[in-house]
């Protein structure tokens, strides 16, 4: 027989995200593919900003999900949930799920009396890496499981503490509105300074000073920007907006760690032009994007909005700040003036950097049904229609070739044309009514090399089934999920039958590596 011992034959590829061959129902009512565990839990948590309700569920049933599911697999698969957790809160940038999450897999972890894996304690300080977040770890366990916190969860927290904790952290993090500041954490964990930082001592008595006799705690001689701080401080305001007017102004807010945040408090006046021309410079990118509307309202210089311009739109800095694709959308969506546009654009394309060229002809299909209009979340301005359209202009615009496709209770191509940007693609997309998923491929399907479909796979319409069944089983045909929903509109894991998911371009890597001919594996292994 030389049926498969033949050259040219092809592996059978297998991805991560898999369904185990039960059916059950979308929300819509609609025929869905169950996914096994780890599966369901990844694309939950690479789309979940935790407490937020979606289109067809509550924050907190969402929640609930997500913390069983956690906790399972916490016990019968510590490695394979260690290495979500740590990578969700690195490359995944999903900061409240991890968070969590980790407090989830202890508790699980303690309650099972489990000890193989990962420690709680090594967990436990993977996903602690801002200095506000060992306060968010203890809020979310004694809101959740009382003021009793278990030794591998405060051994976990002093770990970070002391990587975490220095003089600029706790200007702009120990502040009144915090439930847990940063004395409570120290009081709590009894963390123990890093001997690798002679100053830290003195640092975390200060700290617990500033928690419990604010009127009198000094801050440590050791420390330049605590001295600056109080320095500053100490000014009466009558004078205080002469710093901002001095030549070495910036220098002097950014060397006494004064943010923008706090800036008007110490002011005690309005952000006017010389404040905000004047805490510019210490601003990070994303804190500099969601303060356009302020520059222009302040009527900042050009001079300065070009530095600013620059700022955002570089691509070291968008490597660096780590942010989600769509949150230059949603900046550009609401810049107040045309002058911020460009930038915004240009951003926009740096963070979709790992957007693949695609070989061959390319069918990608954008859902724009009802429950895609959903906001991402209830702090966000941004949904996830038109996060999708956003990805999948991307992919049409680097592909070889590529007929890019709208699809609802009906379909429509978008045109486009070669070098165009993402966001004037972007206006040409509509809203689309209901979510007939399987027509949309039936009807656009001419023989591409591959299928590309954005959704959040809840599909209603069951008239054509299975979506990939209209296609070929020797074609690839992709899903990239944006909701983190149960059900799987058709299988995924093998036979050409792929799945992705979250709102990072971290899936586009996995579409490459299949197209190479390799299994994708998780992101972390």
């Amino acid at each position: 027989m030389a049926r498969y011992n033949r050259k040219g034959a092809k592996q059978a590829l297998r991805s991560v995200v898999r369904t185990t061959g039960r059916t059950v129902r979308t929300h819509e009512g609609g025929a869905g593919f169950e996914r096994d565990a780890r599966s369901e839990l990844f694309l939950l948590a690479v789309a979940n900003f935790v407490s937020q309700r979606t289109f067809y569920e509550d924050g907190a049933d969402r929640d609930d999900r997500f913390a069983a599911l956690v906790r399972g697999l916490a016990v019968s698969d510590p490695e394979w949930t260690a290495g979500l957790l740590g990578w969700l809160r690195g490359e995944g940038n999903m900061r409240t799920a991890s968070v969590v999450g980790a407090a989830e897999y202890v508790k699980a972890r303690l309650d099972a009396g489990a000890s193989d894996g990962p420690s709680n304690r090594a967990v436990v300080g993977s996903v602690l890496r801002r200095p506000d977040e060992p306060g968010e770890l203890l809020g979310y366990w004694t809101q959740t499981y009382g003021r009793a916190v278990p030794k591998p969860v405060k051994r976990g927290i002093a770990d970070a503490v002391r990587h975490l904790y220095h003089g600029k952290a706790l200007l702009k993090y120990d502040t009144a509105s915090k439930g847990y500041r940063f004395g409570d954490v120290l009081n709590l964990v009894h963390a123990a300074p890093d001997p690798a930082k002679p100053w830290q001592g003195e640092l975390f008595r200060y700290a617990l000073d500033r928690r419990h006799h604010p009127d009198t705690a000094v801050p440590p001689a050791g420390s330049d920007v605590l001295r600056a701080h109080r320095e500053l401080m100490a000014l009466p305001v009558a004078e205080r907006r002469s710093v901002l007017l001095a030549p070495d102004g910036a220098e002097r807010l950014a060397a006494a760690g004064v943010t923008w945040e706090a800036l008007a408090g110490w002011l005690q006046g309005p952000m006017d032009k010389a404040a905000w021309e004047a805490v510019i410079p210490s601003m990070g990118a994303m804190a500099l994007i969601r303060n356009l509307r302020n520059f222009d309202e302040a009527g900042v210089s050009d001079e300065v909005a070009a530095r600013v311009a620059a700022r955002i739109s570089d691509p070291a800095e968008v490597a660096r700040s780590r942010q989600f694709p769509f949150r230059y959308l949603a900046a550009y969506q609401h810049a107040p003036s045309l002058r911020w546009a460009y930038p915004l654009e240009t951003a926009l394309g740096h963070s979709l950097a790992n957007v693949p060229s695609l070989k061959g002809r390319s069918l990608i299909l954008v859902d724009r049904s009802g429950s895609m209009w959903s906001p991402l979340s209830e702090r966000s301005r941004l949904n996830r229609a038109d996060a999708a359209a956003v990805f999948g202009a991307a992919l049409a615009l680097r592909a070889e070739r590529a007929d890019l496709v709208q699809f609802g209770t009906g379909s429509t191509d978008v045109m486009y044309r070669k070098g165009e940007s993402v966001l004037k693609v972007l206006e040409r997309f509509g809203d689309l009514g209901g979510t007939n998923t399987a027509e949309a491929v039936r009807r656009h399907y001419r023989g591409h090399d591959r299928v590309l479909i954005v959704t959040d796979e809840q599909a209603h319409y069951s008239r054509h089934g299975d979506p990939t069944g209209q296609v070929p089983a020797r074609v690839p045909v992709y899903t990239w999920n944006l909701a983190g929903y149960r059900a799987g509109h058709a299988p995924s894991g093998s036979a050409n039958r792929h799945a992705f998911g979250g709102l990072s371009d971290a899936a586009f890597r996995m579409v490459a590596l299949l197209e190479a001919g390799r299994d994708a594996d998780w992101p972390w292994m």
